[in-house]
């Protein structure tokens, strides 16, 4: 385990000892895997190394049902692909640092781009558990950053409007919204959706944000799409229970795993 405290040197020695792991010296796309989307990682391609996230420098072990921790190297066409079977959330307590360390070390490791997938609650009653929606944009209810500094980075069309128009070109049913992302590890009350919905957001989860945020500053071009796997508080009128999350990733698998073969190889 390095002893830097930078996080980008950690970033760098994590990405070299991947290299050394997987015997793949540079990778072009990276995922990072949300609740419920682990099922659809085997319709990417041929799977060349898969690692636990704690043998690389500055990783935690997963800490969420639904997350599995490793790291998987897969071969699609031309393309080698750096996935992430769990990632770190905010609400763990291990710091912003720790969050986005994945999205660095991807950067650090040769990609160029970064899918980040996530489960999440629908604020549209048309969005059914197991639908999944391209992200144009988000709002971060967290307070925190990632950027380190008087660095000041430029977050519009954050999510790449040609990635997005890529993906309804392979699926033109796809819809986009704007997600928020609360803190957690509570589900938001009908009270915040309905401040969520007064302030322009259509998707509700705990991840994702820090991430494209340190993405875009690493260079990298960002894709994002949630899986819609229950209606937000108080819409529907139901409890909120992790496990309905588990379970329409599942449910949605199928289609999920085609949606992203389909769309990764063309990144």
């Amino acid at each position: 385990m390095s002893e830097t405290t930078d996080p980008y040197q950690l970033a760098d020695d994590a990405a070299a000892r991947l290299a050394e792991l997987t015997g793949v010296e540079r990778h072009d796309v990276a995922l990072v895997l949300g609740s419920g989307w682990l099922p659809a990682v085997d319709a990417l391609g041929r799977a060349t190394a898969e690692i636990d996230t704690t043998d690389l420098p500055g990783f935690s072990a997963a800490a969420v049902a639904g997350h599995s921790g490793k790291i998987r190297s897969i071969r699609a066409g031309e393309k080698n692909l750096l996935v992430f079977l769990s990632r770190t959330h905010y609400y763990e307590g291990r710091g912003v640092d720790a969050v986005v360390h994945g999205v660095r070390t991807a950067s650090a490791a040769g990609c160029r781009a970064v899918v980040l997938t996530n489960g999440c609650g629908g604020l549209k009653d048309t969005w059914s558990p197991g639908t999944p929606v391209l992200i144009s944009d988000h709002i971060n209810l967290t307070g925190r950053s990632p950027i380190r500094g008087a660095r000041f980075i430029d977050l519009t069309d954050l999510y790449s409007p040609r990635l997005r128009a890529m993906c309804r070109e392979v699926d033109p049913t796809l819809d986009e919204g704007v997600y928020v992302q609360f803190p957690g590890p509570h589900y938001e009350t009908p009270a915040e959706i309905g401040m969520v919905r007064a302030i322009g957001g259509h998707l509700v989860g705990m991840s994702t944000t820090l991430e494209a945020i340190a993405a875009r500053e690493a260079g990298l071009e960002v894709l994002g799409i949630s899986l819609v796997t229950n209606l937000a508080a108080g819409i529907s009128g139901e409890p909120l229970d992790h496990q309905e999350v588990l379970d329409a990733g599942r449910a949605a698998a199928s289609r999920m795993g085609d949606l992203l073969g389909r769309i990764v190889p063309l990144i």
